[in-house]
C-alpha cells in the first residue's frame, strides 16, 4: 500500500483509525475457548465488527508467539483475513544485526504478508535498512513512545546539545528511508512533542498509540501532528476490543470504533481533508 493510497482510504472512511489486535486468552469471551482457534476466531470477529470504522490493523506478535506454533498460524491466518484496503501492521518491535534483521523482515513481509513491521532502532543503521529493502513495505520505527519507561532514554538531552535522543533518532533514521516507506511510532501522552516531532519528520506518517485506554487526546494529537495526507494512524486496543469482555464483545467493539470514527471525521473536515 503506497502512502496516497493510505490517504485515500482514510478520506474514504473518514477515518484514521488503527485497531490493535491484542488477543488475550485470559481476557477473551469463553466461548471462543472451545473453538478450534480462539485467537483467530477473535480476532477474525473484531475485523468483521470494525472493518468500517478503521483503516488499519496492528496484531501485536506477542499475543501469538505466546503459543508457539499454533500462535504463529492464528497471525498468519488474521493477518491474511484483514480486508485488502486496510493497512495490516505487525506489532513485533524487532531490530537486530544486520543477517538477523533480514530474516525478520522475510518472516513478516513474505511469510506473514504483513503490510510493515515495527522496528526498534537501537542497534542502528545496519537493525532497520534490511526491512527498507522490501518494495511497497514499511518500516515504522519506535522514536517516542508511550509507555512510563520511554523517559529512562528517550527524552533524555544529549551532551552538548538541546536536542532529545529521540530527535536523534528521528534525523538520522530519516536519513535511511523516505516518507514512502518510513513511519515512525510517537505516542498519544507525548502529544506535547508532535510539534517537535514535525519539524524532524514532516512528510511521513505516525502511528499513534496511546489513546483510549492511556488516556492521551485525540485532539491535541491531530492539532499537533496531522500534515496535509492526514499523516496519522491512530491506535486503540483495549478500548475497542475489551470493550466488553462478554458474548456481545464484537458488537460492543463496533460501537467504540465507529464513536473513534465520529471523531476523527470531525476533525479532518476542520482541516479540510475531507
Amino acid at each position: 500500500m503506497t502512502k496516497e493510497e493510505l490517504f485515500k482510504n482514510i478520506q474514504e472512511k473518514k477515518s484514521f483509525l488503527c485497531v490493535g489486535l491484542d488477543p488475550d486468552i485470559q481476557k477473551i469471551p469463553k466461548f471462543l475457548l472451545e473453538l478450534e482457534d480462539p485467537l483467530f476466531e477473535f480476532c477474525k470477529r473484531i475485523i468483521d465488527a470494525t472493518k468500517d470504522y478503521c483503516v488499519s490493523y496492528k496484531p501485536n506478535t506477542a499475543f501469538f508467539e505466546a503459543y508457539g506454533s499454533k500462535g504463529w498460524e492464528s497471525l498468519k491466518k488474521t493477518i491474511a483475513y484483514v480486508p485488502k484496503n486496510c493497512f495490516t501492521i505487525a506489532d513485533a518491535k524487532r531490530g537486530d544485526i544486520g543477517n538477523t534483521s533480514s530474516l525478520y523482515a522475510r518472516a513478516f513481509f513474505d511469510e506473514m504478508g504483513a503490510d510493515s513491521v515495527t522496528v526498534a532502532p537501537y542497534m542502528g543503521e545496519d537493525s532497520v535498512k534490511p526491512f527498507l529493502q522490501h518494495p511497497g513495505k514499511w518500516v515504522i520505527v519506535l522514536a517516542l513512545t508511550s509507555n512510563q519507561g520511554a523517559l529512562d532514554f528517550q527524552t533524555q538531552v544529549l551532551k552538548d546539545s538541546d536536542e532529545h535522543l529521540f530527535e536523534k533518532v528521528l534525523r538520522k533514521t530519516s536519513e535511511w528511508g523516505t516518507p514512502e516507506n518510513l513511519m515512525y511510532v510517537v505516542g498519544a501522552t507525548r502529544a506535547q512533542m508532535l510539534e517537535k516531532v514535525r519539524s524532524i519528520v514532516p512528510h511521513n506518517f505516525l502511528l499513534i498509540p496511546g489513546v483510549g485506554a492511556q488516556g492521551g487526546s485525540m485532539q491535541d494529537v491531530f492539532k499537533y501532528g496531522a500534515n496535509a495526507h492526514c499523516g496519522l494512524l491512530v491506535n486503540a486496543s483495549r478500548s475497542i476490543i475489551y470493550a466488553s469482555t462478554g458474548n456481545d464483545f464484537a458488537e460492543k467493539a463496533r460501537d467504540e470504533a465507529k464513536k473513534m470514527q465520529a471523531e476523527m471525521e470531525v476533525l479532518l473536515k476542520q482541516k479540510s481533508l475531507i
